[in-house]
C-alpha cells in the first residue's frame, strides 16, 4: 500500500483536481471529476486518484490494481488488471482507456475484447461497443460475441445490423445462453411489432422502451425535450394530475390489449398503496394485498425502487420477475437512471430524481422563499380519491414536445398486443438508443 508520505501528487490539471477533492474526502466528487476527461487523462495519474478513492472505499482489489498501474503504467498485464477491476467496482468508464491501450499492443486477444465491450455496455456506449465488435465480425464465436454485437446493435438503435447479424446467431450448444437468446428474439419480434406504427428513431422514447424492455411508457415529460430530455423527466414533484393520467393510459392498454383483470394487487409500501387504491376506483376493481403468482390481477407501484425500503421488498421483487397469467405489473414512476431490478409491463413516466405528490416538497412560500412543505399522512384511502378528482388534462410544458394525444397511444397499445406481456420482467441494464442529458 501506498504510504501518505510517498505518494506521488499527479501533475495533470485535470487529475490534480479529483486529488485536492479526495484531500477534501470528497471520493464521489473526485470519480466525477475524472469522469469528463477520463479517455485524455493520463493513466498513471488516473490510477493514483483510482488507489486513492479505493482505499477510502474499501475496495482493496481495485486499490492493489489502481497501484500496480500507477507504478508500470504502460505495463499490459497491470492495465488489463486496472480496467478488470474497474468495470466490477462500478467505475467502467475508468476502464475504458485502459483496456483500449492493451488492445493497441495486443489486437487479438478476443478477452480484452470482451472486457472492453462489457465497459462500453456499463457507460451506455453502445455504437462503440458495436464498432469495436464489427472490427472482429469474421472471427466472432457466436456465443457470446456475435451476441453481444446484436445486443449493442439494437441499443445503439441499428435495427438493420441487429437483425442481419441475429440471422447469423445459431441456437446456443449451452444451455446457459438460451435465456438471453430467447429474450433477444423477443426484442427483435417487439421491433417488428412497433416499426409499422412508430418511427423507431433516435427520439422515440415510447417505441425504444417497448422493444429494448417490453414495458409500454403512457406519458413523456413535456418539459425539456428540445433540451435532450428526449420525453424523460429531471428533477420531478409529481402530482395528482400526472398519477391520474398515467392510470387512465393504463386502462387504455389494458383495454386495447383485450384485458379483463379481477382485482388491483397492493403492493406493501404507501406510495404503492396510495396509487393502487385509486386504481381499483377507476378500474372498478376490489384492491386486495398482494400475493404472489395471482392471476388476472393488476399490480400497481408508484416506483418499484421503492419496495426496498420495505422488509419484504427484495423478495418481493424477485416474485415479481415471473408473470403470473393475466398479471400486468404497473408502476407509475420509474427511474431510468438507476433502473429496477424488475421491468415493469406498463410504465407512466421515466425520471430521474421524483417526489411522491403526497411526500415531503418543496414550496415556494407567500414571502417568495423556498421551504420544505411536510408530507401529507393523511390515509391512503383519502389521498386516493384526490387522486380520482384531478384533471387529467395533459400539462401544456413548454411548447416543444411532440404531440402525444391519447389517440395515438391507444393505436400503439394495440398494435403492440401480440407481443405485449410475453417473457420474464427482466431489468434493463441501459437506457437504450434514446439519449438523454442526465444530472450528477
Amino acid at each position: 500500500m501506498f504510504s501518505r508520505r510517498n505518494r506521488r501528487r499527479p501533475k495533470s490539471p485535470a487529475v490534480l483536481e479529483a486529488w485536492e477533492l479526495l484531500d477534501s474526502g470528497d471520493i464521489p466528487g473526485a470519480l466525477r471529476r475524472l469522469r469528463s476527461d477520463t479517455d485524455t487523462l493520463p493513466l498513471g495519474e488516473v490510477a493514483l486518484v483510482a488507489a486513492r478513492a479505493a482505499e477510502g472505499a474499501g475496495f482493496d482489489d481495485l486499490r492493489q490494481a489502481a497501484e500496480a498501474l500507477a507504478a508500470r503504467p504502460e505495463d499490459a498485464k497491470a492495465l488489463y488488471d486496472f480496467g478488470y477491476a474497474c468495470v466490477e467496482r462500478g467505475v467502467s468508464y475508468l476502464a475504458v482507456p485502459a483496456l483500449r491501450e492493451v488492445l493497441r499492443s495486443h489486437p487479438d486477444a478476443l478477452g480484452v475484447v470482451r472486457e472492453l465491450v462489457s465497459a462500453y455496455e456499463r457507460e451506455g456506449r453502445h455504437g462503440e461497443a458495436v464498432e469495436l465488435l464489427g472490427r472482429y465480425d469474421a472471427a466472432l464465436p457466436p456465443w457470446p460475441d456475435r451476441y453481444l454485437l446484436v445486443y449493442n446493435a439494437l441499443m445503439a438503435g441499428d435495427l438493420e445490423l441487429a437483425r442481419r447479424q441475429h440471422a447469423l446467431l445459431a441456437d446456443p450448444e449451452d444451455p446457459q445462453w438460451l435465456p438471453a437468446r430467447q429474450r433477444q428474439t423477443r426484442m427483435l419480434e417487439r421491433a417488428a411489432a412497433a416499426a409499422p406504427t412508430t418511427p423507431l428513431d433516435l427520439s422515440d422514447l415510447r417505441g425504444w422502451q417497448y422493444v429494448i424492455g417490453g414495458s409500454i411508457l403512457g406519458t413523456i415529460s413535456p418539459y425539456g425535450f428540445g433540451a435532450g430530455m428526449n420525453g424523460r423527466f429531471a428533477w420531478l414533484q409529481d402530482t395528482p394530475e400526472l398519477c391520474l393520467r398515467g392510470l387512465l393510459r393504463l386502462r387504455t392498454l389494458m383495454e386495447a390489449a383485450e384485458l379483463r383483470p379481477r382485482s388491483v394487487s397492493l403492493l406493501p409500501d404507501r406510495d404503492s398503496e396510495i396509487l393502487g387504491r385509486a386504481a381499483a376506483g377507476l378500474l372498478g376493481l376490489p384492491a386486495e394485498p398482494f400475493v404472489p403468482g395471482r392471476e388476472d390481477t393488476v399490480v400497481v407501484a408508484y416506483d418499484l425502487n421503492g419496495l426496498l425500503d420495505t422488509p419484504e421488498g427484495p423478495e418481493l421483487l424477485g416474485q415479481l420477475h415471473e408473470r403470473a397469467a393475466g398479471q400486468v405489473l404497473h408502476e407509475h414512476a420509474s427511474c431510468w437512471t438507476d433502473a429496477p431490478t424488475v421491468t415493469a409491463d406498463s410504465v407512466a413516466l421515466l425520471h430521474q430524481s421524483a417526489v411522491a405528490p403526497w411526500g415531503e416538497r418543496l414550496r415556494v412560500g407567500e414571502d417568495g422563499e423556498v421551504g420544505p412543505e411536510p408530507a401529507d399522512e393523511r390515509p391512503a384511502a383519502r389521498i386516493a380519491e384526490e387522486i380520482l378528482s384531478a384533471d387529467p388534462a395533459p400539462d401544456e410544458g413548454d411548447g416543444e414536445t411532440p404531440a402525444d394525444p391519447d389517440e395515438a397511444f391507444a393505436a400503439f397499445a394495440t398494435a403492440m398486443r401480440g407481443t405485449w406481456l410475453r417473457g420474464e420482467r427482466t431489468a434493463l441494464r441501459s437506457s437504450g438508443p434514446v439519449p438523454s442529458s442526465r444530472f450528477s
